[in-house]
């Protein structure tokens, strides 16, 4: 029997190398898309099974297997994207994107996720910081899909009317629409070093439980969003207002029997984990802007920390 990789005389099949070198370009965009890791996973596995569905003869007479991959698996995402709502309405408390961990954290520099680990196939940059996936949360299915097809992947619009099955016109409509919500939710770009100095400050007052000083960090209209996914207890409504921030977090003690609390590398930027008897328990991201904190967002749902090393 011949291995799938090898199609006779031990020799690699050169077409199966090119169709899974697609794979970590598939993941980025799915998570984006989508902003769930599993559910990226999902369709990227998807999307190869439908392409080995087909014949050898039907493979062959597709001109770029890359091109037709991303064109399945975007639309897949699509199709998600227009059932996520209905979704989102049964979950209980409030939905944010599933956080991402590095490979290696901001302060300690240790090896994080393994390289098995799916995480590890998604790029960390701007286009996956916490702030601009909640953004796109807010957009049309099709809007999502054009903008990040586009603006983000740089598909040229002929392409991406293709996939969302609009005109190119219209597309790039939608991608506009979708442009002005990201610039007017998105503050102009912080250096990570500040940004590390207000998180380790947060990190530091709440532990103090000094509840002044976690007011000096937090914007007047700061907000603290939770996510337990109805599987732990976590706020079912965001926490509105730098004081009622402020005193939600010193009421909660950071450092309970047990937890330990570690600055570390969240979708690309300075966040805050804790962790249980060396389980992560919580994922913290931030959105900071001219020295004080706009959002937190923490996750606790622990659906969404598979990802997130443990020991």
């Amino acid at each position: 029997m011949t291995n799938p990789s090898e199609p006779g005389h031990g020799q690699p099949d050169p077409g199966l190398s090119a169709i899974m070198s697609e794979r970590r370009q598939l993941t980025n965009l799915a998570y984006r898309l989508l902003g769930s890791l599993a559910d990226a996973e999902d369709v990227v596995q998807e999307t190869y099974a439908r392409w080995y569905t087909m014949s050898p003869r039907q493979q062959e007479a597709i001109d770029s297997p890359g091109a037709w991959l991303t064109t399945v698996a975007s639309r897949i995402c699509l199709d998600l994207l227009g059932s996520a709502r209905a979704r989102r309405e049964r979950y209980v408390g409030e939905w944010i994107p599933e956080p991402l961990p590095d490979r290696t954290e901001w302060i300690g520099g240790r090896p994080g996720a393994g390289s098995e680990d799916p995480a590890d196939r998604v790029t960390l940059d701007e286009s996956v910081n916490m702030a601009f996936l909640v953004v796109l949360e807010s957009m049309t299915p099709a809007e999502r899909v054009a903008f990040v097809l586009h603006d983000v992947f740089r598909y040229p619009f002929a392409e991406v009317a293709e996939i969302v099955g609009r005109s190119p016109a219209a597309c790039r409509q939608l991608a506009s629409s979708a442009r002005r919500r990201i610039r007017a939710a998105r503050p102009g770009p912080v250096l990570a070093a500040p940004r590390a100095d207000v998180v380790r400050a947060f990190k530091q007052a709440w532990e103090a439980r000094d509840i002044d000083a976690l007011i000096g960090l937090l914007a007047p209209d700061a907000t603290a969003t939770g996510d337990g996914g109805g599987l732990v207890t976590a706020a079912l409504y965001p926490i509105e207002g730098a004081e009622q921030v402020a005193r939600f977090f010193a009421e909660r003690p950071a450092a309970a029997p047990g937890v330990t609390l570690e600055e570390r590398t969240v979708n690309g930027q300075p966040g805050l984990v804790a962790q249980l008897d060396g389980v992560t328990v919580s994922v913290m991201a931030f959105d900071v802007s001219g020295g004080r904190i706009n959002h937190i967002w923490a996750v606790l749902n622990p659906d969404k920390l598979r990802s997130w090393p443990t020991g």
